[in-house]
């Protein structure tokens, strides 16, 4: 997936800033994408150029001007034909695992430490995501929202992103146990 993609994702929802939509990614889309701002900036310009946005300039008050993008008709055809091609499998590419595969050989102390502020990190996650989760279904019960909710993508993506948290702290928390255990085991 490009970048692309995910950015005419995110301006589904409505006319953003190149502002709002850094902060959208970090809320909302960094559970599945990664980007950080300057990239965001050069994708939208690059997505403007080539017909796929639309950006006006805002004048306001007291502060800089700014650009407001929408997706235009052939940004909407180019998410269809994103949407139709197959999917690649995913694959995890995580330094702390690697970490892990090698603690038989490495100081354990400081691979435990790091496994255990990924478990802490996964846990502010589930969080962020529980409340966008109750944020864009408002009122209503999830499965009442996953039936007629007006925009169902980002909310699936969400529960995504939280599962993956939850898998990410549970693991994390087993393999501190066992490695707890083999430490203790082996000053037996």
């Amino acid at each position: 997936m490009a970048l692309r993609h995910a950015l005419l994702a995110a301006l589904l929802d409505g006319e953003y800033s190149g502002y709002q939509l850094a902060k959208a990614f970090d809320a909302g889309v960094a559970n599945f994408w990664h980007a950080l701002p300057q990239q965001l900036y050069l994708e939208l310009s690059k997505l403007e150029k080539e017909g796929l946005v639309a950006g006006r300039r805002v004048v306001q008050e007291g502060r800089p001007a700014k650009r407001l993008f929408t997706v235009t008709g052939a940004g909407l055809a180019e998410l269809e034909r994103f949407a139709l091609a197959p999917a690649k499998p995913s694959f995890i590419r995580d330094d702390l695992l690697v970490k892990v595969q090698a603690v038989d050989a490495v100081t354990a102390g400081a691979v435990i430490e790091q496994l255990r502020e990924r478990a802490r990190v996964a846990e502010a996650k589930i969080i962020v995501f529980g409340k966008l989760l109750r944020r864009m279904r408002g009122d209503r019960d999830e499965e009442t929202f996953l039936r007629a909710g007006e925009r169902i993508g980002p909310y699936l993506t969400c529960l995504r992103g939280r599962q993956f948290e939850r898998e990410t702290r549970a693991w994390c928390t087993r393999a501190v146990a066992v490695l707890r255990a083999r430490e203790a085991a082996s000053r037996q």
